[in-house]
Protein backbone atom coordinates (compact mmCIF):
# COMPACT_ATOMS: atom_id res chain seq x y z
CA UNK A 1 0.00 0.00 0.00
CA UNK A 2 1.00 3.85 -1.07
CA UNK A 3 1.88 6.11 1.35
CA UNK A 4 2.46 8.23 -1.31
CA UNK A 5 -0.76 10.04 -2.83
CA UNK A 6 -1.39 9.76 -5.92
CA UNK A 7 -1.12 13.32 -7.27
CA UNK A 8 2.45 13.40 -5.80
CA UNK A 9 3.25 10.12 -7.27
CA UNK A 10 2.32 11.37 -10.98
CA UNK A 11 4.03 14.41 -10.93
CA UNK A 12 7.61 12.73 -9.32
CA UNK A 13 7.41 10.17 -12.48
CA UNK A 14 7.28 13.01 -14.26
CA UNK A 15 10.28 15.02 -12.63
CA UNK A 16 12.22 11.64 -13.13
CA UNK A 17 11.13 11.73 -16.78
CA UNK A 18 12.62 15.57 -16.88
CA UNK A 19 16.07 14.57 -14.85
CA UNK A 20 16.67 12.05 -17.60
CA UNK A 21 15.94 14.57 -20.27
CA UNK A 22 18.34 16.63 -18.62
CA UNK A 23 21.10 13.97 -18.82
CA UNK A 24 20.32 13.59 -22.08
CA UNK A 25 20.19 17.32 -22.97
CA UNK A 26 23.64 17.52 -21.11
CA UNK A 27 25.47 14.53 -23.24
CA UNK A 28 24.05 15.95 -26.62
CA UNK A 29 25.64 18.92 -25.80
CA UNK A 30 29.01 16.90 -25.25
CA UNK A 31 28.86 15.63 -28.31
CA UNK A 32 28.75 18.92 -29.57
CA UNK A 33 31.67 20.11 -27.91
CA UNK A 34 33.45 17.65 -29.03
CA UNK A 35 32.63 18.15 -32.32
CA UNK A 36 34.00 21.28 -31.83
CA UNK A 37 37.68 19.80 -30.61
CA UNK A 38 36.52 21.59 -26.78
CA UNK A 39 36.99 18.04 -24.72
CA UNK A 40 36.93 20.39 -21.77
CA UNK A 41 33.53 21.72 -22.44
CA UNK A 42 32.78 18.08 -23.03
CA UNK A 43 34.00 16.77 -20.39
CA UNK A 44 32.23 19.25 -18.13
CA UNK A 45 29.26 18.27 -19.64
CA UNK A 46 29.87 14.57 -19.08
CA UNK A 47 30.22 15.27 -15.51
CA UNK A 48 26.30 17.35 -15.32
CA UNK A 49 25.15 14.43 -17.67
CA UNK A 50 26.22 11.54 -14.50
CA UNK A 51 24.79 14.62 -12.19
CA UNK A 52 21.83 14.30 -14.00
CA UNK A 53 21.04 10.53 -14.16
CA UNK A 54 21.73 10.56 -10.24
CA UNK A 55 19.36 13.16 -9.52
CA UNK A 56 17.10 11.04 -11.83
CA UNK A 57 17.45 7.86 -9.70
CA UNK A 58 17.56 10.25 -6.26
CA UNK A 59 13.50 10.44 -7.33
CA UNK A 60 13.39 6.86 -8.85
CA UNK A 61 14.37 5.23 -4.83
CA UNK A 62 11.76 7.94 -3.51
CA UNK A 63 8.88 7.38 -5.00
CA UNK A 64 9.57 3.24 -4.55
CA UNK A 65 10.67 3.62 -0.59
CA UNK A 66 7.17 5.76 -0.15
CA UNK A 67 5.17 2.62 -2.46
CA UNK A 68 4.47 4.60 -5.24
CA UNK A 69 5.01 2.96 -8.88
CA UNK A 70 7.74 4.47 -10.45
CA UNK A 71 6.68 5.02 -14.33
CA UNK A 72 9.34 5.46 -17.41
CA UNK A 73 7.72 7.76 -20.49
CA UNK A 74 9.47 8.21 -23.90
CA UNK A 75 12.20 10.63 -23.26
CA UNK A 76 12.32 14.17 -25.47
CA UNK A 77 14.85 14.51 -28.04
CA UNK A 78 17.33 17.06 -27.47
CA UNK A 79 18.86 19.73 -29.25
CA UNK A 80 22.13 18.60 -31.08
CA UNK A 81 23.47 21.70 -31.92
CA UNK A 82 24.20 25.46 -30.85
CA UNK A 83 25.70 28.73 -32.26
CA UNK A 84 28.21 28.74 -30.08
CA UNK A 85 29.52 27.47 -26.87
CA UNK A 86 28.19 30.87 -24.82
CA UNK A 87 24.99 29.72 -26.53
CA UNK A 88 24.85 26.48 -25.31
CA UNK A 89 25.86 27.44 -21.97
CA UNK A 90 22.87 30.27 -22.23
CA UNK A 91 20.62 27.36 -23.39
CA UNK A 92 21.50 24.85 -20.26
CA UNK A 93 21.27 27.97 -17.70
CA UNK A 94 17.41 28.83 -18.74
CA UNK A 95 17.16 25.16 -19.11
CA UNK A 96 18.06 24.86 -15.72
CA UNK A 97 15.83 27.63 -14.28
CA UNK A 98 13.11 26.12 -15.88
CA UNK A 99 13.64 22.86 -13.69
CA UNK A 100 14.11 25.91 -10.75
CA UNK A 101 10.29 26.29 -11.61
CA UNK A 102 9.77 22.37 -11.63
CA UNK A 103 11.16 21.75 -8.85
CA UNK A 104 9.34 24.79 -6.51
CA UNK A 105 6.20 24.12 -8.39
CA UNK A 106 6.74 20.56 -7.14
CA UNK A 107 7.14 21.82 -3.48
CA UNK A 108 3.84 23.88 -4.03
CA UNK A 109 2.77 20.36 -4.24
CA UNK A 110 3.96 18.99 -1.53
CA UNK A 111 2.67 21.25 0.55
CA UNK A 112 -1.10 21.29 -0.46
CA UNK A 113 -1.01 17.63 -0.60
CA UNK A 114 0.15 17.83 2.96
CA UNK A 115 2.90 15.70 2.07
CA UNK A 116 5.60 15.92 4.55
CA UNK A 117 7.91 13.42 3.85
CA UNK A 118 7.79 14.55 -0.03
CA UNK A 119 8.43 18.33 1.15
CA UNK A 120 11.34 17.16 3.15
CA UNK A 121 13.00 15.40 0.12
CA UNK A 122 12.50 17.69 -2.34
CA UNK A 123 14.55 20.47 0.12
CA UNK A 124 17.56 18.52 -1.27
CA UNK A 125 16.67 19.61 -4.86
CA UNK A 126 16.07 22.91 -4.00
CA UNK A 127 19.25 23.48 -2.78
CA UNK A 128 20.86 21.79 -5.31
CA UNK A 129 19.16 23.58 -7.92
CA UNK A 130 20.62 27.45 -6.46
CA UNK A 131 24.30 25.54 -6.95
CA UNK A 132 23.06 24.66 -10.85
CA UNK A 133 21.94 27.97 -11.57
CA UNK A 134 25.06 29.68 -10.35
CA UNK A 135 27.64 26.73 -12.05
CA UNK A 136 26.21 27.23 -15.32
CA UNK A 137 25.82 31.40 -14.69
CA UNK A 138 29.35 31.26 -13.73
CA UNK A 139 30.18 30.18 -16.96
CA UNK A 140 28.10 32.19 -19.19
CA UNK A 141 29.72 35.00 -17.30
CA UNK A 142 33.08 34.10 -18.31
CA UNK A 143 32.37 33.15 -21.92
CA UNK A 144 30.95 36.81 -22.21
CA UNK A 145 33.96 38.39 -20.85
CA UNK A 146 36.06 35.86 -23.57
CA UNK A 147 34.01 37.79 -26.66
CA UNK A 148 35.96 36.46 -29.26
CA UNK A 149 38.79 35.53 -27.43
CA UNK A 150 39.91 32.01 -28.85
CA UNK A 151 42.73 31.65 -26.53
CA UNK A 152 40.39 32.35 -23.51
CA UNK A 153 38.13 30.14 -25.03
CA UNK A 154 41.38 27.53 -24.51
CA UNK A 155 42.05 28.71 -20.84
CA UNK A 156 37.91 28.06 -20.59
CA UNK A 157 38.32 24.86 -21.67
CA UNK A 158 40.81 23.63 -20.06
CA UNK A 159 40.02 24.77 -16.53
CA UNK A 160 36.14 22.93 -17.47
CA UNK A 161 38.27 19.95 -18.09
CA UNK A 162 39.52 19.40 -14.50
CA UNK A 163 35.56 18.97 -12.98
CA UNK A 164 35.41 15.20 -11.99
CA UNK A 165 31.76 13.57 -10.99
CA UNK A 166 31.82 13.39 -7.15
CA UNK A 167 28.70 11.68 -7.03
CA UNK A 168 26.71 14.21 -4.80
CA UNK A 169 24.44 12.90 -1.61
Amino acid sequence: MAVIGERVVKALNQQLNREIYSAYLYLSMSAYFESLNLRGFANWMRVQWQEELMHAMKFFEYIAIRGGRVELFAIEEPPKSWKSPLDAFEYALEHERKVTKLISDLVELAIAERDHATFNMLQWFVNEQVEEEESFGEIVGKLKLAGDDKRILLFIDSELGKREFGGEE
